[in-house]
């Protein structure tokens, strides 16, 4: 089983940007679709943006997000990034990064079920 570490959040103004991380260790990411996640307070845990295996490449983007953020992977680096750009004070949250065998879409909408347990994440705080 993968272990996930999300990284890169923090304290930006609208309309800034940032790039959150999510590093893997003991296997390989690049066969596993892989999904960022926000829990906003006191809401529920929604799919933000995924990516299909390596192999595959299609991306999944919630329709609140798209068009300012954008995921990729680095498979030198076993890590999937999100670049979030024209943040807004609704995109506070805490960020939580997930993998599974299954497709970007599928993952998102957690249709097929994340492969490990969820972990910290990255709070994300939009405000001025």
């Amino acid at each position: 089983q993968l272990q996930l570490v999300e990284s890169g959040g923090g304290l930006v103004q609208p309309g800034g940007s940032l790039r959150l991380s999510c590093i893997a260790s003991g296997g390989t990411l690049q066969y596993y679709a892989v999904g960022w996640f926000r829990q906003p307070p006191g809401k529920e845990r929604d799919g933000v943006s995924c990516i299909s295996s390596s192999s595959d490449g299609t991306t999944y983007y919630a329709n609140s997000v798209k068009g300012r953020f954008s995921i990729s992977r680095d498979n030198a680096k076993n890590t999937v990034y999100l670049q979030m750009n024209s943040l807004k004070p609704e995109d506070t949250a805490v960020y939580y990064c997930a993998y599974a065998p299954t497709t970007a879409q599928n993952l998102c909408l957690l249709t097929f079920p994340p492969s490990h347990s969820w972990g910290r994440g990255t709070q994300v705080t939009v405000s001025s």
